[in-house]
């Protein structure tokens, strides 16, 4: 059987979740494609060709009986208006993207005589089948004030926008000082966070993963590294996980894949298709019980809060508490009362 080369043993975690996202709806884009999307600007992490697009086809003004598109000179605004919030620390920041994100914005334009201003959503939050998901991996960001560039190894944008990043270790992997490959991870994407590193992804970013196989934490922007979690599901549904994460790709879908410096890997990772079906992972647990669509956009909107100076995202207990509380307030007695 083919072996990986010592230097990319992180593959066996950064591929399977690739695939995983896949199946559960993300559309892969190879990083050649991510960086055409944002004209070739690696300072730039906006995928702005897709986020122009939705913008377009989710948008429309209604008002007086008339129906039309926003100009394309709103939507330039719009856009505008999330690249050129200023930097005021990563956690001030998010917090103004992420009310902006989920608020959306207002913008003038003149309707049947008259002007007044109009909502613009930059995702639907109510539907999420009406916003595009997107998956990459190697997704390189030019740091602050350098001729370098960084790579988390797995980026999830919602119509263009980057809101979650994934961290993939070998649970192989030798780390230095006696740690764990996944706090090695966990380093790594706080570290990335730094003012001199890629905090202009950051901003946007509402979840973040280590990933390392046998183990899965998650947190948020800020989250200092002893806060990282675990979230385990109640009643999690494990038939449906195992045909999602045993579910072969399409042809067309693997040769994008395993296209580029992935090439290599394509031998190995056939060798294992070929075999007998494989086990759930934590790794697999974590992304499909954070990062499915419908999951992902109810976490980010109604369990994420800004505390103090400190963002915060739902540990599980809390998220299925909250659902708990919320169902019984929706219970009726025979006569209507609640």
């Amino acid at each position: 059987m083919p072996s990986l080369p010592a230097t990319r043993e992180k593959l066996i975690s950064q591929i399977p979740a690739l695939q995983l996202l896949i199946n559960l709806g993300w559309e892969y884009l190879t990083p050649d494609e991510t960086l055409d999307a944002r004209g070739g600007k690696t300072a730039s992490v906006l995928l702005d060709r897709i986020l122009e697009d939705q913008l377009r086809a989710m948008n429309r003004i209604e008002f007086r009986g008339h129906s039309e598109p926003f100009s394309e000179g709103n939507i330039a605004t719009a856009i505008r208006r999330l690249k050129d919030e200023r930097d005021t620390g990563i956690i001030r920041t998010n917090e103004k993207l992420y009310d902006r994100l989920t608020l959306g914005t207002t913008l003038p334009q003149t309707i049947a005589g008259d002007t007044k201003s109009f909502p613009l959503q930059y995702i639907d939050w109510k539907i999420p089948t009406n916003n595009r998901f997107h998956v990459t991996a190697e997704f390189e960001v030019a740091r602050t004030a350098s001729q370098e560039t960084r790579r988390p190894d797995i980026v999830l944008f919602v119509n263009g926008i980057p809101l979650v990043v994934i961290e993939n270790k070998s649970p192989n992997a030798k780390v230095e000082g006696g740690g764990v490959p996944i706090d090695q991870a966990i380093s790594q994407m706080i570290r990335n966070q730094g003012t001199l590193e890629i905090p202009r992804l950051f901003g946007f970013v509402q979840l973040v993963l280590a990933l390392a196989v046998s183990e899965a934490k998650y947190g948020t922007v800020g989250t200092s590294a002893k806060y990282w979690a675990v979230w385990k599901e109640e009643s999690p549904d494990i038939k449906e996980l195992q045909r999602v994460a045993n579910q072969p790709l399409q042809s067309e879908i693997i040769d994008r894949l395993f296209s580029g410096e992935f090439a290599e890997a394509r031998p190995f990772f056939e060798k294992l298709a070929g075999k007998k079906r494989r086990e759930v992972t934590e790794q697999d647990r974590a992304l499909f019980f954070l990062c499915r669509p419908e999951r992902l956009l109810e976490l980010a909107e109604r369990y994420i809060l800004f505390d103090g100076g400190d963002k915060k995202v739902a540990r599980y207990q809390q998220y299925f508490c909250v659902r708990r509380i919320l169902d019984r307030v929706k219970l009726r007695d025979p006569d209507g009362s609640r």
